[in-house]
C-alpha cells in the first residue's frame, strides 16, 4: 500500500468499500506520515458508522417520544430499556443517545449529512444536537435553527467538540439576549452531584450548582480547611498528619466460615469517613496542602450530617451507611488482600482494616467456589430484618441490568408475587430500583430469579437478558 493509496481512501467518501479496503492494510506497515493518513481514514469511516447509528436508534425508539403513562410508564420508557439492556448501557445514556439521534435526523439534516461524510465527528455531532435541544423545545425559528446549524458546522472544521459547545452557546447569546435568560434558568434545574470512581481507591465528586451556592459551599469548606490545619499546627503536629479522632458508627459487617464453606468473607458498614493512614505510611508522606485539608472537610461536614441523623431516613431498616467487604485472613492481619467498598471497588488493605476497627460486624457465610452468599428463607410476607440484610448484601444494587441504583433506595421485590405463591426467600426476593420495579409489575417485563441470586429478564418484545450472580467480594 502506498503514500498516495492511503491518501486517495482518505479522500473518499465513507462507504463499505472504503472500509474494506481500509481493513486490509496492516498500519504497522505505513510511514509514519500514512499512519496519520490511516488514522483519519478510519474516524471518517468511524463517523459514517455513527451516522447509520443515529437511523438505527430512531427505528427501535421512533420518530417520536411515546406518551407518557403516568405511573406504569414514562416516556419512552420501554424504547429506552430495550436499547440500555441489548448496548449494555445506562438507562440515562440510552435516553441520551435517542434524544441525540431524533434531533440529528429530524432536525438537523446538514449535520447528520455532515457525521455521514465524515466531516465532522460524532462528539461534534452530539455536540450541535445537544445544544439544539433546548431551542427546538421553546419552539426556534427554522431560519434560526438553520443558520445556527450553518455556523456550527463550520467552525468543527477546526476545533473539538468542547469548543463547538462554547459556539453554539455563544451563538444563541448573541442571536437573542432574551432566550439566553431561559437558557441559563434552565441550567439552573440541570443542577446536580455526581459520584466517579478513580484509580487507587480515589473517587471524584463533582457538583454542577448556581454559582452563588457553589461559591458558598466553597467559602465552607474552605474556612473549615483552614481552622482544621491551624488546630493541628497548635497541638504540635507541624506535618499535618495527625490520627484523626473517629466518630461513631453504625456497622454491619459478617466474617465466617463453616462446615460446608471454607471461604470467609466480612462484610462491614461504615459511616465514619474521617479514618487516617497508619505510620507506616505517614513516614512517607509529604506535609499536608491546604487543597488535602479542603477535602477533608467536605468529607467531615457529611460524616456529621450522617452521625446526626443517625436514627433518620432508615434504609431497609438500617442507618446510611458505607459497606465494606474484607476477607478474615486480611482482618487479622495475615494477609494484606484489598478490601471492597460498596459503589467503588478495592481499597487497601491497611485502609479498609482502620475501617474495620471502628466498625460494627455482622456475620454472612459464602460459598467457597463461587463467592456468592449461601442461601436460607422465609416463609413470611415481610422479610425479617436478618433476611433483608442478606439480601442487601447480596445483591447491593437494582437487579435490572446495567441499573446502578443502589440498595438504600431500592425496593424488597418478590420475583413471583407474593398474592400468586411466591415465597418470602432469599431466592424469590432481590433488589429493584421504584421505576424497575414499576415496569416488572405493570410494564410487561418478566423476571425469573435463582437460588445463587442471578436471574433472568424477559422484555415485553421478548428479547432474554440474564443477570449473574454477584460475588460479594467483587464490585456490584
Amino acid at each position: 500500500m502506498t503514500a498516495t493509496q492511503v491518501q486517495k481512501l482518505l479522500e473518499r467518501s465513507a462507504s463499505i468499500e472504503v472500509l474494506a479496503d481500509l481493513v486490509k492494510i496492516d498500519p504497522m506497515t505505513l510511514n509514519y506520515s500514512d499512519r496519520i493518513d490511516y488514522l483519519a481514514a478510519l474516524e471518517k469511516q468511524g463517523a459514517w458508522l455513527q451516522a447509520l447509528l443515529q437511523i438505527a436508534i430512531v427505528a427501535v425508539a421512533g420518530v417520536e417520544p411515546t406518551v407518557d403513562q403516568g405511573t406504569y410508564a414514562g416516556v419512552d420508557d420501554p424504547q429506552r430499556e430495550e436499547i440500555a439492556s441489548t448496548l449494555n448501557l445506562a438507562p440515562v445514556t440510552a435516553q441520551s443517545r435517542i434524544d441525540v439521534a431524533r434531533i440529528l435526523t429530524q432536525h438537523l439534516p446538514a449535520t447528520c449529512a455532515a457525521l455521514a461524510n465524515g466531516e465532522i465527528s460524532s462528539a461534534q455531532a452530539t455536540a450541535i444536537a445537544k445544544e439544539s435541544a433546548a431551542l427546538l423545545r421553546r419552539g426556534i425559528d427554522l431560519d434560526q435553527l438553520k443558520y445556527l446549524e450553518g455556523e456550527a458546522l463550520s467552525y468543527s472544521e477546526f476545533h473539538t467538540p468542547t469548543q463547538v459547545t462554547n459556539k453554539v452557546r455563544s451563538l444563541v447569546a448573541k442571536m437573542d439576549p432574551v432566550e439566553f435568560e431561559i437558557v441559563a434558568a434552565e441550567a439552573k434545574l440541570g443542577r446536580r452531584v455526581t459520584l466517579t470512581t478513580q484509580p487507587h481507591g480515589m473517587a471524584q465528586i463533582v457538583a454542577l450548582l448556581p454559582a452563588v451556592e457553589a461559591q458558598t459551599i466553597w467559602i465552607a469548606i474552605d474556612k473549615l480547611a483552614r481552622v482544621n490545619r491551624d488546630k493541628k499546627t497548635n497541638l504540635n503536629f507541624p506535618d499535618g498528619h495527625s490520627p484523626k479522632s473517629s466518630t461513631s458508627s453504625a456497622c454491619t459487617s459478617s466474617a465466617s466460615t463453616s462446615s460446608t464453606c471454607t471461604s470467609s468473607t466480612c462484610t462491614s458498614e461504615m459511616n465514619n469517613v474521617g479514618q487516617e493512614f497508619p505510620d507506616f505510611i505517614l513516614a512517607n508522606l509529604e506535609p499536608m496542602t491546604l487543597d488535602q485539608f479542603r477535602a477533608d472537610a467536605l468529607a467531615q461536614i457529611a460524616d456529621k450530617f450522617l452521625a446526626d441523623s443517625e436514627d433518620q431516613n432508615l434504609a431497609h431498616g438500617r442507618p446510611v451507611t458505607l459497606n465494606l467487604t474484607l476477607d478474615l485472613p486480611t482482618f487479622l492481619g495475615l494477609k494484606e488482600n484489598p478490601g471492597l467498598l460498596a459503589g467503588y471497588g478495592e481499597i487497601p488493605a491497611s485502609v479498609a482494616r482502620l475501617l474495620a476497627t471502628d466498625a460494627k460486624w455482622k456475620r454472612f457465610i459464602t460459598d467457597p467456589v463461587t463467592g456468592n452468599l449461601m442461601d436460607y428463607g422465609r416463609l413470611t410476607y415481610e422479610p425479617p430484618q436478618a433476611l433483608v440484610d442478606f439480601v442487601v448484601a447480596r445483591d447491593r444494587r437494582c437487579r435490572f441490568p446495567g441499573c446502578r441504583q443502589p440498595a438504600r433506595i431500592c425496593d424488597i421485590d418478590h420475583a413471583v408475587a407474593w398474592e400468586d405463591g411466591g415465597r418470602t426467600s432469599n431466592e424469590n426476593l432481590g433488589l429493584l430500583c421504584r421505576r424497575h420495579h414499576r415496569m416488572k409489575t405493570h410494564g410487561g417485563w418478566k423476571l425469573i430469579s435463582f437460588e445463587d441470586g442471578s436471574c433472568q429478564w424477559t422484555s415485553p418484545i421478548g428479547k432474554i437478558f440474564r443477570v449473574a450472580a454477584r460475588r460479594v467480594d467483587e464490585l456490584a
